[in-house]
């Protein structure tokens, strides 16, 4: 694990309520709170539709996916939603181990997702 090194978030606007957000590198135990708090900061502000592509990510932890499912709660909690893009089953794989993709909302492309949460492609 390299940790803060390898990582690297950048997220753009689609709508006033929705957001792509694009970590790369390795999501792990130095990096996660990084990912977690711009996720919920992003709810916090109003975007309760929020996309996370992992196209580019490397490596992720089960911490990595404990602040996923967290921004998923808070999305929720407040009538928004979270999806995943997971376009190579590599980065579906810890999903499918955990069973998570029973509860997780997952697109294989980003404009996938954005369709998915009836957002601009």
């Amino acid at each position: 694990m390299g940790g803060k090194l390898d990582f690297g978030l950048k997220d753009e606007p689609v709508d006033d309520h929705t957001q792509v957000v694009e970590p790369h590198g390795e999501i792990d135990v130095l990096t996660a709170p990084q990912l977690g708090r711009r996720l919920l900061g992003l709810v916090d502000e109003g975007k309760t539709r929020l996309v996370v592509d992992l196209s580019r990510v490397t490596f992720m932890d089960s911490t990595g996916i404990g602040v996923l499912l967290n921004a998923l709660r808070r999305a929720t909690g407040r009538d928004g939603s979270l999806v995943l893009v997971c376009p190579t089953e590599r980065i579906l794989r810890p999903f499918q181990v955990t069973g998570l993709v029973a509860h997780l909302r997952i697109a294989r492309s980003r404009s996938e997702a954005l369709r998915g949460l009836g957002a601009p492609a």
